[in-house]
Order: C-alpha cells, then sequence, then structure tokens
C-alpha cells in the first residue's frame, strides 16, 4: 500500500480530454439484397450471443383511409394466423425465450424480433407467416377496440395527453397525419374487411426493409433469404401520397380539462423544417442550449431558479417530412403563464445575448457523449443508421453533424435564435 500511495499524486488533477477532441467513427454496415428485392442492412458485432431483427414497412398511417386502421391492422398482426391464433403465436416467441414486438407510427410500421442468435431459424418461418397469413379474427378486433377505448378513456382525463393531441393538431392540421388523434368513433368504425384489405396492400404485397444487429449467425442471410426472401415483397411500388400541411390560424390557446387537477401541461411550439434542411443539424446545438439537456437554459431557469415545474424540455419532432420544434412541460396551475413567460425570455436572451465561451463547450461536449453513446454496442448503430436511411441519408450526413457540432460559434447559434426563436411564431397551449 506503501509504494502505491508513492506513486499516486492526489494533490494533481488527472488528464482528461473534452468529448469533442474525440475522433467518432460510425461502425459501417454490411448490405444485402434479398431475391425479393427487400434490402437487409446489417451490423454483426457485440460479445453476447443475441440478436435483433427489425422489419420495416411503408405501412403507417400515412397512408390509411380511414383513421386508426394501421394502427389496428398492426397491433393484430400477431393475434391470428390461418395456423396458429394469438395465444400460440405468443407462445411460440415465449418457450425460446424470445420476444417479438411491433410498433406502429406516421410513415412506417415494424415487426421486431429480439433473440438468441441459435433460434433465429426457428422464429423466421413464424414471422413469415404472420406476413402471409394473418387473418384478422373478429373477436381479436372486437377485444382491441374495447381495450383501445378504454386506454383513451382514462388519457383523455390527463392533461398532458390532451395537450401532446392538440398541439399537433394546430401545427399540421386535424387531417394530416402528423395532427389526427384518435377518438372512441374511430375504434367503433373499424371493419374486419378494411384490416385485412390494408394487410394485403402494405403487408402481403408492401415494401419492407429489414435493420438487423447483434452476434448474427454465419448463415444468417441464407436463412433469410430463403423465407423472407421468397414472399411477395417489394414487388411494386408503393404510391406517393402527399398530405398537405394546415396549421391553425389562431396561436394562443387555453383549455379547461380537469376541474380537480392542480397542474396544466404546456406546449409551446413551431413548425420547422426536416433533417434536409442546412439548418437542423446546427439547431441541435441551439436546441440543447435552449431546453435539450438537463442543464438547459429552460431548466436552469424554470426548474432549479423558479421551481415552477420538475422538468421542462424542448426538442425537434422525430418526423420523416415536415417537422416541429417544441417545448414541453407541466407546471402549477398558479404559475403556468408565469413558466410561458420565462420561456419567451430565455429566446429573447438566446437571441440578443452571445452564450459564453464556457457553456458552449458544455453543450458541445453533451452532444458528443450523446453519439458516443449511441456508437456503443450493435443495437445502437443499427439505429443510427435506420434513422439515416429511412430518412434518405447516408454516413456524410453523420460525419458532417459531428463537425457541426464541434465547430458552431456563438455567432452562429444566436443568428439560429433570432431566425427561429421568434415568440410570435410559436403556437401556444395550457390545458388545466
Amino acid at each position: 500500500m506503501s509504494v502505491l500511495t508513492e506513486q499516486l499524486n492526489r494533490t494533481t488533477a488527472p488528464l482528461y480530454k473534452d468529448a469533442t477532441e474525440f475522433d467518432l467513427k460510425l461502425k459501417p454496415y454490411e448490405k444485402y439484397i434479398l431475391d425479393n428485392g427487400v434490402e437487409v442492412y446489417a451490423v454483426n458485432a457485440g460479445t453476447q450471443e443475441v440478436m435483433s431483427l427489425e422489419l420495416v414497412f411503408k405501412a403507417g398511417n400515412w397512408y390509411e383511409q380511414q383513421n386508426n386502421v394501421a394502427a389496428a391492422t398492426n397491433f393484430l398482426i400477431k393475434n391470428g394466423t390461418k395456423n396458429k391464433n394469438a395465444f400460440e403465436l405468443t407462445e411460440h416467441f415465449d418457450y425460446y425465450g424470445s420476444h417479438l414486438s411491433r410498433g406502429c407510427y406516421n410513415e412506417t410500421s415494424t415487426i421486431i424480433l429480439h433473440c438468441i442468435d441459435r433460434h433465429f431459424t426457428k422464429h423466421l418461418p413464424v414471422i413469415a407467416e404472420m406476413i402471409t397469413d394473418s387473418i384478422y379474427p373478429q373477436h381479436e378486433l372486437d377485444i382491441y377496440k374495447q381495450n383501445m377505448q378504454q386506454r383513451l378513456t382514462v388519457s383523455l382525463k390527463k392533461c398532458d395527453f390532451v395537450a401532446t393531441r392538440l398541439i399537433e393538431e394546430y401545427l399540421f392540421g386535424r387531417n394530416h397525419p402528423y395532427g389526427v388523434y384518435s377518438n372512441k368513433e374511430d375504434y367503433d368504425a373499424l371493419q374486419q374487411q378494411q384490416l385485412q384489405d390494408y394487410y394485403k396492400q402494405y403487408y402481403i404485397n408492401g415494401h419492407c426493409t429489414i435493420f438487423a444487429a447483434g452476434l448474427l449467425p454465419a448463415d444468417f442471410i441464407q436463412h433469410l433469404n430463403a423465407t423472407i426472401g421468397q414472399l411477395p415483397l417489394n414487388q411494386k411500388e408503393i404510391p406517393t401520397i402527399v398530405h398537405p400541411v394546415t396549421p391553425a390560424d389562431e396561436k394562443k390557446y387555453r383549455i379547461a380539462n380537469d376541474v380537480n387537477g392542480v397542474q396544466g401541461a404546456i406546449r409551446i411550439a413551431r413548425e420547422f423544417p426536416n433533417r434536409h434542411h442546412p439548418d437542423f443539424q446546427p439547431v441541435q446545438v441551439l436546441n440543447s442550449l435552449f431546453g435539450g439537456f438537463f442543464g438547459s437554459r429552460l431548466m436552469s431557469n424554470i426548474r432549479e431558479d423558479k421551481g415552477y415545474t420538475y422538468g421542462i424540455h424542448s426538442y425537434i419532432l422525430n418526423h420523416i417530412s415536415t417537422t416541429a420544434w417544441m417545448v414541453s412541460t407541466e407546471a402549477g396551475k398558479e404559475v403556468c403563464e408565469a413558466t410561458i413567460k420565462e420561456v419567451y425570455h430565455e429566446m429573447e436572451d438566446l437571441r440578443n445575448e452571445l452564450v459564453d465561451a464556457e457553456e458552449l463547450q458544455l453543450v458541445k461536449n453533451y452532444l458528443i457523449g450523446t453519439v458516443l453513446g449511441d456508437l456503443d454496442g450493435p443495437f445502437h448503430i443499427i439505429g443510427r443508421w435506420k434513422n439515416l436511411i429511412l430518412n434518405g441519408l447516408d454516413e456524410n450526413y453523420f460525419y458532417s453533424s459531428v463537425d457541426t457540432i464541434k465547430h458552431i460559434t456563438a455567432k452562429q447559434v444566436q443568428e439560429l435564435a433570432n431566425k427561429y426563436l421568434q415568440p410570435e411564431d410559436f403556437y401556444e397551449l395550457v390545458v388545466v
């Protein structure tokens, strides 16, 4: 112990490097094309004998003609095929300690498998069966409708839930896929035949892209091609559908939702261009400074100093088409208006004053640290690739983003604040 003590000088801090000094590299993917034209992007890495397989379909609510058809079709794809009922399908994956989930979003829907790599081949025929032979039993649809209506009834009592629904309607329009929301009547209107038709068009004969990660079996692509590669996927183009954005004329709203509640849900938001706009990457720095992490201006002022809220955040919505910049929080009813005033005060400071070098460096280190976290392990890496590929981007966008974070100046941040953080451009909603 004495020798070790003599070697350590505890009066001198150890050397450290700013995160911005690291040279980040995005591990490349391997790309395959199955017999039916389905593209497969794979990151074969990791130390654990586990893997993920994600099938992404162009089958989100962007393509539906009636509300909730896309979500119901995706959810019930696991609730019965010609050969297996819902219990048998679930039992199959549980038996091997695997997990099969599905999700429906704006433009896409997914079927995601997590499993031990050696069980991968046991699951492929069942997944293929779900894609081609799901039958959408009426009793499963009835249960789904009942459950979703009950969940909606509970959620509508929550101001935060109502605020999220309404602000997106104001930003994009009630008939836009980003602005539409569900009512009980929409679930009542769902018909078995509608789901079967949507399934046939967007799953059986739909467009699919596959993302895989983990310790992949040596014959991974051969087995994938022998099953998924033989399905009638990607044989025809999914029609391009344009949904015009129709934002509300009025920009300030106060909604009474819960007379017994003690908090109000606040949303302050404006439209914003998507990832292909040159301002998207540098605005990530401004957003982080403004309200994008725990040490942000909004957190320091409204949570730490004023004590109006437990947390307040700003973020760019993760949309493929036009998107929005959002400030979101919950605060006591009596301080909602004061909270909004402080949000605009922080906007004003960013417009009028240059951020000092120390604070800007802190934000840069935070953002680079976030990127480093996204490069840790195959599942994070394939997630970043998926985000790039589905948005029509490549590795150049990744490296451009890192370069922007490292080299953006305080003057550029201020110019962006003056361009985008103008109070008159924001929709303002309080639900109490």
